[in-house]
């Protein structure tokens, strides 16, 4: 038998570990991690309809997805005013359970008004934002610029800070080396991507920390960012496939690779057809096909022609 004193300290050491094991638990279910969809904001006749808003999210989540964005491209978030973005983010706030993810599109040209919104936001629960770049004054967006605005966000946000990349809407594009060098402040935790841009996205994964949550913004490029390193996706077309785009991630971290591949080249028509094909009004009404509430976008987007929508109904009839 053990002496009582080794005996102690032995137990005393267990415990120890026990504790580390713990916390260390803890802090990788903090990570950032999985399939999230930039989810839509639904009108009826061109008003906010929270309630539609939230029997959508908490039809979602009912899903392996890990949580979901609001205010993002995908959300109108530049069709909003600040009261309705603000009662947007309530909205999520109530019905987004503690163990998912809730992600705030909170970025504004002005660092100033950035920093506001997201320490708004941040009384309301919100522990993370995600930060599009400045773009209304393209040829002034320099590195140096693109460094100055999110090191000043970060540094007086109380919530943390994501950056988001997204050319297509934008105009412009953040580099790798200044997201590398951003990815040092302990306030910036990650990134999503929507540039479509493999090399550079494969640049940022060498050259930041395994701790940034690097998220990929295109569903065509998913099982190659998954590839690369990235840990999730922030996808439109999981606002329609949400099963098909978590199944993508679980088959790849299986090791199920051709299975996930198969199924990746499945979803790509679609996940073009509603986002840079038909955009918003596309991606509205394939959520209207498959049981969620999608409605109209808000002006000046214009609905689908019919024949725009049967497009649409053969591509979502192959998956349900």
């Amino acid at each position: 038998m053990m002496e009582t004193e080794p005996l102690n300290r032995f137990l005393t050491s267990l415990r120890s570990v026990r504790n580390d094991t713990s916390l260390l638990l803890k802090d990788k279910m903090k990570k950032l991690h999985g399939v999230i969809p930039p989810i839509a904001t639904p009108f009826i006749n061109q008003e906010l309809a929270v309630d539609k808003l939230k029997e959508n999210i908490q039809k979602l989540l009912q899903t392996d997805l890990a949580g979901i964005l609001v205010l993002g491209s995908n959300g109108e978030s530049v069709m909003l005013n600040e009261k309705e973005k603000l009662q947007v983010v309530e909205a999520a706030r109530e019905v987004v359970p503690a163990n998912k993810i809730l992600l705030v599109g909170a970025g504004n040209d002005s660092t100033k008004e950035t920093i506001s919104f997201i320490n708004k936001i941040s009384k309301m629960g919100i522990e993370y934002a995600l930060v599009i770049t400045p773009s209304f004054y393209k040829s002034s967006m320099t590195s140096e610029v693109f460094y100055k605005h999110y090191s000043e966000v970060a540094e007086h946000s109380k919530a943390k800070v994501l950056m988001y990349n997204v050319p297509a809407n934008t105009g412009v594009n953040i580099s790798s080396e200044t997201v590398a060098k951003l990815s040092e402040h302990p306030n910036i935790g990650g990134m999503k991507d929507s540039s479509g841009n493999m090399q550079q996205f494969a640049e940022i994964i060498s050259s930041t920390s395994k701790d940034f949550s690097f998220f990929v913004g295109n569903a065509p490029t998913f099982f190659t960012a998954l590839s690369l390193g990235a840990c999730g996706g922030i996808l439109a077309v999981a606002n329609v496939l949400p099963n098909e785009c978590v199944y993508i991630q679980k088959l790849f971290d299986e090791g199920k690779l051709e299975e996930a591949k198969e199924l990746q080249l499945k979803i790509i028509p679609l996940a073009k057809a509603v986002t840079t094909k038909y955009g918003i009004s596309g991606l509205k009404f394939a959520m209207d096909c498959v049981g969620y509430y999608g409605g109209e976008a808000r002006l000046p987007l214009l609905p689908l022609k019919e024949g725009e929508k049967e497009e649409i109904r053969k591509m979502v009839k192959e998956f349900i």
